[in-house]
């Protein structure tokens, strides 16, 4: 009895050395691939925005508020500058505060045509120096305001949409290179992307101007522009082909980055919904806000599958989980993620970790 109990005994000691051996393995091997993963895509968000700039429903013109801001830009101390596009006005929030300042257009929300006014404010870019680029779509022009100035400069368009490489036919989307100065307009109209040097009176296209259409030649209401400098491209969310294109300076044609080729929309992973705006970030990931779908999705560089990192795919809603159609995003220098929750009159911000 004493053996056969002294048998069952070693069995079971080897049986659970065997268990916690094998556990062990299990669990470092989970580790490993867990790390794996989270190092292959080396970014996290969490899923719950939070506001930073207006006051959510219902639109509104008083200084806490936003009625459908279109895009988003940092300043030099990391203040955020905001398009309030119905609201013809650009406004200076500081992180953290409840209310902005109007730094471009009238602080009540009137629009007019001459230097002191904006009409349907849709974009804007900043210089170091925290002076403004300001797409006035609704004036068919670009408007430079000077820091701390009471009125902006025509820079680019006449103020009568057309063609002609002085005029826009409503400008969205900007941005600047900062070691040149030129600045390149996403004329959305004309389906076109402009280029203007700086002080120069007159444009040259940059991408598409060839008409309306999906062929690689050509762009479909360009609406967000990015410039890349690290290899001379302009990434453009080409909105009315469902899709994001890479143009490098001085090409005939573009290639694809996101989205249909063809146009064609969607809301699995690998397609796109009227996107209006992106972002890239050091590394030549791509942040997209995918409109139609209300949300934000993120493109590994070089991959055409990619992750929902904000909002819930076709579901709409104002809570700080959900979107409704996202125009623009943009990252500060850690990477947190700033959404221009259009249809919601407010910005999020969704935290890295």
């Amino acid at each position: 009895m004493l053996v056969v109990l002294g048998t069952l005994l070693a069995l079971c000691f080897w049986a659970t050395l065997s268990v916690g051996i094998y556990s062990l393995v299990l669990a470092s091997e989970t580790s490993k691939n867990i790390t794996t993963t989270n190092t292959s895509l080396g970014f996290r968000w969490y899923t719950t925005g939070s506001i930073v700039a207006g006051s959510g429903a219902p639109s509104g013109l008083a200084s806490n508020q936003l009625y459908n801001p279109m895009s988003l830009a940092f300043g030099a101390s990391n203040e955020l500058y905001v398009a309030d596009y119905y609201n013809n006005r650009i406004q200076k929030w500081v992180i953290g505060g409840t209310a902005g300042i109007t730094v471009a257009g009238q602080p009540d929300a009137v629009s007019g045509s001459t230097s002191i006014y904006l009409n349907l404010a849709a974009g804007v870019a900043l210089d170091s120096g925290d002076n403004l680029y300001v797409s006035d779509s609704g004036n068919h022009r670009v408007q430079l305001w000077l820091n701390g100035s009471t009125s902006g400069t025509t820079i680019a368009g006449t103020g009568t949409l057309g063609s002609s490489f002085t005029q826009l036919y409503t400008p969205r989307g900007l941005a600047r290179d900062s070691s040149t100065g030129t600045l390149y307009i996403a004329d959305s109209g004309n389906h076109r992307i402009m280029s203007y040097a700086s002080g120069a009176s007159s444009g040259t296209v940059a991408a598409g101007g060839n008409g309306a259409g999906t062929l690689t030649t050509q762009l479909y209401t360009p609406t967000g522009v990015y410039l890349d400098s690290s290899t001379n491209s302009l990434f453009i969310a080409n909105l009315g082909a469902n899709n994001i294109v890479c143009w490098v300076l001085g090409a005939t044609g573009w290639t694809l980055v996101a989205g249909h080729p063809a146009g064609s929309l969607g809301s699995t992973s690998t397609l796109l919904y009227s996107p209006y705006g992106l972002t890239l970030d050091s590394m030549g990931n791509v942040y997209v806000a995918d409109t139609s779908n209300d949300r934000i999705q993120f493109f590994l560089a070089g991959q055409t599958n990619a992750t929902t990192i904000a909002g819930v795919t076709g579901i709409a809603g104002a809570t700080n989980q959900l979107l409704y159609f996202p125009y623009a995003v943009a990252l500060d220098s850690t990477l947190n993620l700033y959404v221009v929750d259009t249809w919601n009159y407010r910005i999020l911000k969704f935290q890295r970790y």
